[in-house]
């Protein structure tokens, strides 16, 4: 095993509490593309990003619901499976670490892998609810119809019928789950930053928040380097599937 795996397994072995904050990187290994690197979906077309967003979903719901399947169709089919490093974060877990993943994706895999502790920042793929009724539907649901209405019915015997909005989180929604990723923060031993660039606000401000915190260890597992590669203790520049396997040998 290389030096620097070494030192990475040193610093896991030695942390009970692990707060791991994923981005796109996480999941390309299971064959789902990046979203802002080079061909990645917002690169290629930036008037995705103004379809995207909750004023187009409130203004044209009709609309958004087809570009929205067109844009999510591979990771709406749930043929992808978590790899290598999903399958790493939830074998920690079972070892008995309290290990809390934070993710930027969208795609579901840290469940799928069996991690019980997670927090999807950017909401999920695999659900939607009603605005007007609050009722919730799952994948299923959502492929059946182009546009995908609710059908609760209420006491009177009438089906709401309003159109549902996706759970995941558009352009002009609030992130999730922000203010539990650093309380989770400040109560651990290590901070695992794991395929994510670092580019966007608010998960651009983690690394430096984290740094304040005394006694905490940092390490970086992500291909390319990032404009905050210098606060963390480890920094490894490979792919995180590559990279488990590295530690297994």
């Amino acid at each position: 095993m290389e030096e620097e795996a070494l030192r990475f397994a040193e610093m896991i072995e030695n942390a009970e509490r692990i707060t791991v904050l994923t981005g796109a990187g996480m999941s390309t290994e299971s064959g789902i593309p990046d979203f802002r690197s080079a061909g990645g979906i917002w690169t290629e077309d930036l008037s995705r990003m103004e379809a995207m967003s909750r004023d187009y979903y409130e203004r044209y719901p009709k609309l958004f619901w087809p570009k929205f399947k067109e844009l999510f169709q591979m990771k709406m089919t749930g043929t992808y499976q978590p790899n290598d490093g999903h399958l790493y974060l939830a074998d920690l877990e079972k070892s008995g670490k309290d290990v809390k993943v934070f993710t930027q994706n969208i795609d579901g895999l840290h469940l799928k892998a069996g991690s019980r502790h997670v927090y999807e920042l950017h909401g999920s793929i695999q659900t939607a609810a009603c605005p007007k009724c609050g009722a919730r539907y799952g994948l299923d649901h959502i492929l059946q119809e182009e546009v995908p209405r609710c059908h609760r019915v209420n006491g009177k015997g009438r089906e709401c019928g309003f159109i549902l909005k996706t759970d995941v989180v558009l352009f002009g929604d609030a992130v999730q789950h922000f203010d539990t990723l650093f309380e989770a923060l400040n109560e651990s031993d290590l901070l695992l930053v794991i395929g994510t660039s670092l580019e966007v606000a608010p998960v651009r401000f983690v690394p430096e928040e984290a740094h304040l915190i005394p006694g905490l260890k940092k390490a970086m597992i992500n291909l390319d380097e990032t404009p905050y590669d210098h606060l963390f203790d480890i920094v490894i520049h490979q792919k995180i599937a590559e990279f488990v396997r590295k530690l297994n040998r």
